[in-house]
């Protein structure tokens, strides 16, 4: 039994080897495939990625002075139309928000009271007038029986007085017919400027005193129209000598930047407030389209100077780090650089620089937000689809495909 058992205990053996072998060669395989071939070269590493940008040079030009500050639109008029004497209002001619002339007629009042009154001071004026026509031909005869000693003196003398005392009355009878010719006239409420009407206040039929606070309605002048602006007094020394040289440029401009009028500096205020260190000024526009409306608030430039030959770049380019102000410059290889910078006055969109940056050089006005150091660009010209040049710049700058 033990000699037949050793037969198959061999076989056994044989098939355990057989089965190693074969594990062995599987695990081989596999390791093998799963092993990485060598990796090819970064083709994408060769090449940086390129951004693209615009830009524009650094250049030397005149440069306008300007001072900015906010300011109030005001109407360059504005009358509160009340009636000046007591009475009914009997109808209001104007429309609320009709542009009038002086002198149109906005409103009028019952006329019959102060028609009456007329017609008495100058029934009283024919009275009087009778009464001197008497005294004068009593006076005429009292100085010819005077002359003939049929007449004393102090007869003369009373009849003189009589007949002055009439010429006074009616002098005063004059002032009353003029007092009631006037108060007829205010019973027309006339406009006492241009200007336009706003809303009305006072009803028709409605009875208006000489002493109501509420107006009939508010006339305000537009055209020309006023904006009253503060700027810190630090800038009064500059505004001083520029309305000394000269009209002094304002540009009214809204809050997205909109240009609303263009006019000039009228006064300066002659005190400065204590509370807020600024300094009040009134800049007047011809306001011909009426985009400056009273009530508004609007921004302001002052044009107060010119600087010569000044060093400048557009205000795009300027960009705020932690450590300041600084300028993505494009060097001769199409390379960005970061350039610490300092600016001065800025002025319809430029720059003044006062350091960091050379005439002739190139900064980046677009684009900078992809920047980093020494980052490669790819310079758009004007006008140029930047979108659609970094698309090609990524493209070119991808590996091959497989």
């Amino acid at each position: 039994m033990q000699g037949a058992d050793r037969p198959g205990r061999g076989r056994g053996i044989v098939a355990a080897i057989a089965l190693l072998a074969i594990a062995g060669g599987a695990i081989w395989v596999v390791k093998g495939r799963a092993t990485p071939e060598p990796a090819p070269e970064k083709t994408a590493t060769a090449k940086s990625v390129v951004v693209p940008v615009s830009v524009a040079k650094v250049e030397r030009r005149d440069v306008a002075v300007t001072l900015s500050g906010i300011g109030t639109v005001q109407a360059s008029q504005t009358v509160n139309i009340h009636s000046r004497i007591d009475g009914t209002l009997q109808s209001v001619t104007f429309t609320e928000g009709q542009q009038v002339k002086a002198g149109d007629v906005l409103a009028r009042l019952d006329p019959r009271l102060a028609q009456a009154t007329l017609a008495q001071a100058r029934a009283a004026k024919a009275k009087d007038e009778a009464l001197l026509a008497s005294a004068q031909a009593d006076l005429t005869r009292s100085l010819t029986l005077a002359k003939s000693d049929f007449a004393s003196k102090q007869t003369v003398d009373q009849q003189q007085a009589t007949v002055d005392q009439y010429k006074a009355t009616i002098a005063a009878d004059e002032a009353q017919i003029e007092s009631a010719q006037t108060n007829l006239d205010y019973t027309t409420i006339t406009a006492p400027v241009d200007g336009r009407m706003g809303m009305r206040q006072v009803d028709a039929g409605n009875v208006v005193h000489s002493s109501d606070t509420t107006p009939i309605a508010v006339l305000a002048t537009l055209k020309p129209i006023a904006v009253v602006l503060t700027l810190p007094e630090k800038n009064l020394p500059a505004v001083q000598a520029a309305l000394a040289a000269g009209p002094v440029p304002a540009v009214a401009k809204g809050g997205d930047g909109t240009v609303l009028g263009t006019g000039k500096l009228a006064v300066i205020d002659n005190q400065i407030d204590t509370s807020t260190g600024t300094l009040r000024l009134k800049a007047m526009f011809p306001n011909e389209k009426e985009t400056l409306w009273p009530g508004a608030f609007v921004h302001v430039d002052l044009e107060v100077g010119t600087l010569k030959d000044a060093l400048t770049v557009p205000v795009a380019a300027v960009q705020r780090g932690p450590d300041g102000l600084f300028a993505w410059v494009v060097g001769p290889e199409e390379v960005a650089t970061m350039t610490p910078i300092e600016t001065g006055t800025m002025s319809k969109g430029s720059a003044v620089v006062t350091s960091g940056l050379s005439d002739g050089q190139s900064v980046v006005t677009e684009g900078q937000y992809r920047l980093r150091p020494n980052s490669k660009v790819a310079v758009a010209g004007p006008g140029a689809d930047t979108g659609a040049t970094q698309k090609l710049a990524e493209r070119e700058a991808a590996p091959p495909a497989p």
